[in-house]
């Protein structure tokens, strides 16, 4: 099949997974013609060898006059459903990305592997002469363990060979000779993966709206009864029962017999979503995320595919699942950067969200208390409509927040890590059994270590940034490359044999309060220490029971979570969050210091924050203490449309990366060049190129060049076309940032 043949059948067009943004070619072989359908898995001759595709359409000629015919088909049915071949073709279009990329991108890896199945596993059942006594008797006489076998069998009528064999303690090969006998049937089967096998929920039912609840509920119920597409933002305080009104419109969309995928930011907030959704919807709800194993993974995505889940609850990459009757997406915590992709495509799942449901005629449901700035531009334009949810579920007050100006808390002329407030805090809500939340946005126990005479610190040998020192393990690690080593014995440049601690992580906050309150159970939750699979959900398991008196961690603790016994949150060090190099720098620390603020305060006791700071007049600081959320939003905006930022304008970062300086910055020289020369419409600001602010990372040297446009296309078409004549060496390569949310 893999020789060159005259065009005598239909062609199809493939994208094959290794080459590079081009789709190929093929006739469609007598035999397969009728089987081949768009969104095919298909399997084709490439070059010396046989490679996957997806085929992507069909046309009656080619410009080739001798084409190649398919192999064969690697999956009996599409994988690939047509709206979402589509959607790719526009994610790689807008994102300037390989289309392999998209198709890659809209379907799992463990579901399009050649190989890729359900586990296969032996299942037994009573045979023929399980009820004959004569037999019986003998065997109880004979083989004890093989009559309590079939006494577990009988009892069951049917399970796993693997699981009788643990429960009975009886050899395969006993089993075997059962079945020789006629006393038992084993048949191979399929057994699918269940990532919540094991887990116990409580079925609940609909709780009373307030009117608030009750009127956004309306209006967006209004908008699935219609049947087109709307966009709808849900803007409520933390604790104001955005949960609830998820899951009745959710409902709604069951009853017209609809599925819906439901997006969260982060894989902490999973299991508690989970809870909430599998106790209202039980299983007819599937999880899709990161932590699902590649079998788990695989066997969910089938069951949504097949119809017999109509809610998908998971991270970035749910969005794509194949959900049939597809009525509804919800994007929780909207505001979220965790929703934008650092690998080609460099996709936004919310914007994709809303792409997906403009050409499905969808309901979008965004919600957040603190909305971004680029949704609430949206519904002063009037493409969204908004709800608003002013007050707590129950009528329960907003948390006080208390800041703390850090420069005037020393000991011996020294900083301090705790002040005063928040170590009297703590100590209360132990002596009341309640139950603190400590956030701080650095991991590790010390930012660096420095040597008090020559002040050497030392570096990553690979990326240019310091090494955060990581007590537990003895190391010094870098948190972009992951390069561990252990800290020196002595200074390399002046042998001293002495280090300076340099600032906080987690790990140092949690060290410390082991010391000042010997008696509280504390935990801390970062990336670091949550390492296992069900790392998340035991943890926030042990916290809800009550098991923790004290949680500690990174932004994965400060947003969603829900647990009515913490009445005190302490934000350790407010300034690591607010001094980034980035114009969305107050945006984020606003949002996030009204976030985890929203932790506390949420059962009957009145909820506290203390937010520790060396700059207390930050507009930031202030806009979170006095609940200022619109004002300080409302002068963001201004201040962006008057400099021309997003959302008034497209943000697009061209990275050249590569092992040669020199190489590099010619490539973006170039670059730089031929972008001027292309791009001649007046919208268009195109900074030079530079070093981007991390100069070094993995080796890899990075220079960027920073694009604003009120159109992407005006960039993105010469870009392209700029790319393909340059056709820049493979040790250099390219990567095209569009709606970029950061410049590092």
């Amino acid at each position: 099949m893999s020789a060159e043949v005259q065009q005598t059948g239909p062609i199809a067009r493939v994208v094959v997974d290794v080459a590079l943004d081009r789709e190929f070619d093929y006739i469609v072989p007598e035999e397969l013609q009728g089987q081949v359908k768009v969104g095919s898995m298909v399997l084709v001759p490439f070059g010396p060898r046989k490679t996957e595709g997806f085929v992507l359409g069909f046309r009656e000629k080619s410009e080739f006059a001798r084409l190649k015919a398919l192999s064969g088909l690697a999956h009996a049915e599409p994988l690939l459903l047509p709206e979402l071949l589509d959607l790719a073709r526009w994610m790689a279009e807008y994102y300037c990305s390989p289309i392999e990329h998209a198709v890659r991108t809209v379907l799992p890896a463990s579901v399009r592997q050649r190989g890729a199945s359900f586990r296969k596993q032996l299942h037994i059942r009573p045979g023929a002469n399980a009820e004959n006594e004569t037999e019986l008797k003998a065997l109880r006489k004979r083989a004890p363990k093989q009559a309590a076998a079939l006494d577990i069998l009988m009892s069951g009528q049917e399970m796993l060979v693997s699981d009788l064999v643990r429960a009975a303690k009886v050899p395969h090969a006993s089993l075997r000779s059962m079945e020789q006998k006629g006393l038992v049937r084993i048949e191979e089967g399929t057994r699918e993966r269940d990532p919540l096998k094991g887990m116990t929920f409580l079925k609940t039912e609909a709780l009373p709206l307030n009117g608030e609840q009750a009127e956004a509920l309306e209006g967006i119920q209004a908008t699935l009864d219609s049947g087109e597409h709307r966009v709808h933002l849900l803007h409520g305080v933390t604790g104001s029962g955005k949960t609830e009104v998820y899951l009745q419109a959710l409902q709604h969309v069951l009853d017209q017999g609809k599925g819906a995928i439901v997006l969260v930011p982060e894989i902490s907030l999973t299991p508690q979503t989970v809870e909430r959704f599998r106790g209202r919807f039980g299983e007819g709800m599937a999880v899709l995320h990161s932590h699902l194993s590649d079998g788990e993974r695989h066997d969910e995505w089938h069951r949504v595919r097949r119809g017999e889940a109509r809610i998908v609850v998971g991270a970035r990459s749910a969005l794509f699942a194949p959900v049939r009757n597809l009525g509804m997406i919800v994007v929780d915590e909207e505001h979220e950067g965790t929703y934008k992709q650092e690998e080609s495509p460099r996709y936004h799942a919310r914007d994709m969200a809303v792409m997906r449901g403009h050409r499905e005629k969808l309901c979008i449901l965004l919600g957040s208390a603190t909305p971004s700035v680029e949704t609430l531009v949206n519904v002063q334009n009037g493409k969204y409509a908004m709800h608003r949810l002013l007050n707590r579920a129950d009528d329960r007050q907003l948390p006080v927040m208390k800041v703390v100006d850090m420069r005037h808390q020393k000991h011996e002329g020294r900083p301090v890590l705790f002040s005063n407030d928040l170590v009297e805090g703590i100590r209360l809500r132990l002596n009341r059994a309640e139950q603190t939340i400590l956030f701080l946005n650095r991991r590790g126990y010390s930012n660096h270590v420095c040597c008090p005479d020559c002040g050497h610190i030392p570096e990553c040998p690979d990326c240019d940034v310091v090494l955060t020192y990581h007590r537990r393990l003895g190391y010094l690690r870098c948190h972009f490359c992951g390069h561990a080593e252990p800290v020196p014995p002595e200074c390399p440049v002046c042998t001293k044999q002495d280090w300076t601690f340099v600032g906080s992580g987690t790990e140092k906050l949690e060290n410390t309060l082991n010391k000042l309150f010997p008696q509280a159970k504390i935990r801390r939750m970062d990336s670091d220490s949550m390492t296992s699979k069900l790392a998340y959900q035991t943890v926030l398991g042990q916290f809800r029971r009550g098991e923790i008196d004290l949680l500690i961690g990174t932004q994965m603790i400060a947003k969603g979570l829900h647990f009515p016994n913490v009445t005190l949150v302490g934000v350790v060090n407010a300034d690591s969050t607010l001094n980034m190099p980035d114009f969305r720098a107050g945006e984020r620390a606003v949002q996030l210091f009204t976030q985890v603020a929203g932790r506390a305060g949420r059962g009957d006791v009145a909820g506290e924050v203390i937010l520790q700071t060396y700059t207390p007049t930050h507009p930031a600081v202030q806009a979170a203490r006095r609940g200022d959320f619109d004002v300080f939003i409302d002068e963001e905006i201004e201040g962006r449309r008057m400099l021309g930022y997003p959302p008034f304008k497209r943000m697009i970062v061209v990275h050249i990366r590569g092992e040669d300086v020199r190489k590099v910055e010619e490539l973006a020289l170039k670059l730089q060049r031929a972008l001027h020369q292309a791009i001649t419409h007046p919208g268009v600001d195109l900074t030079e190129a530079m070093p981007s602010p991390v100069p070094r990372i993995q080796k890899r040297y990075r220079y960027q060049i920073v694009i604003r446009s009120s159109q992407v296309k005006v960039v993105t078409r010469p870009l392209r076309a700029i790319l393909q004549h340059l056709a820049p060496p493979k040790s250099l390569q390219v990567h095209i940032d569009v709606d970029a949310l950061n410049l590092m």
